[in-house]
């Protein structure tokens, strides 16, 4: 069984990953980023792994932090990024020092995910933004998918796409469903002070 943030199991797949997932859906992400009211030049990308999402954007100064080190070799070795490592329930960043945080394929992997969108609203500066994609459990593939990782002994905790935002907006910040599908984004917006 590969528990909540079992980050060896990461650390053995790091070498694989990029050939098993397809690329992020900077569109989307894109889209998600464009719901802050302050300019995106510092982003983190939480649980970012190997840098999949990271390198489907383009502009900001992105850091990828992930507590499996092979997974943040990969960032570093094959795409170039700036990288951390950290625990998304207890990020290595002081308060209010970036302008947007993604959170990309993870947020399901987690061990504790209220935990890890506090932390990630504290490391935001006002007017900045969270961006999550996830799986819809709810929609037929996301049913499949959740099936799947449970059968190879994932023990994933997926969200449908109003749940997450309830839990961004108890998060402190301003919610919303950007889309919708097997894959949807939720963003929330850090209020000004």
């Amino acid at each position: 069984m590969h528990g909540l943030g079992d980050v060896r199991f990461f650390d053995r797949l790091a070498p694989l990953y990029d050939l098993a997932m397809p690329p992020a859906d900077g569109e989307a992400l894109a889209d998600g980023l464009d719901h802050a009211t302050r300019p995106i030049e510092r982003l983190l990308d939480v649980g970012g792994g190997s840098g999949r999402a990271a390198a489907a954007l383009s502009g900001p100064d992105v850091c990828v932090v992930d507590a499996s080190r092979e997974m943040l070799a990969r960032a570093r070795g094959r795409r170039g990024l700036s990288t951390a490592v950290g625990d998304a329930g207890r990020l290595p960043v002081r308060d209010a020092i970036v302008d947007a945080v993604t959170i990309v394929d993870a947020v399901h992997h987690l061990p504790d995910h209220d935990a890890a969108l506090r932390e990630a609203a504290r490391v935001l500066a006002p007017g900045g933004v969270i961006v999550i994609r996830e799986f819809d459990p709810t929609h037929p593939l996301g049913r499949g998918l959740a099936a799947a990782e449970h059968a190879v002994g994932m023990a994933s905790r997926f969200r449908a796409p109003g749940d997450l935002a309830d839990d961004l907006a108890d998060a402190g910040l301003d919610p919303r469903v950007v889309d919708r599908g097997f894959g949807y984004t939720v963003a929330g917006v850090k209020r000004e002070a």
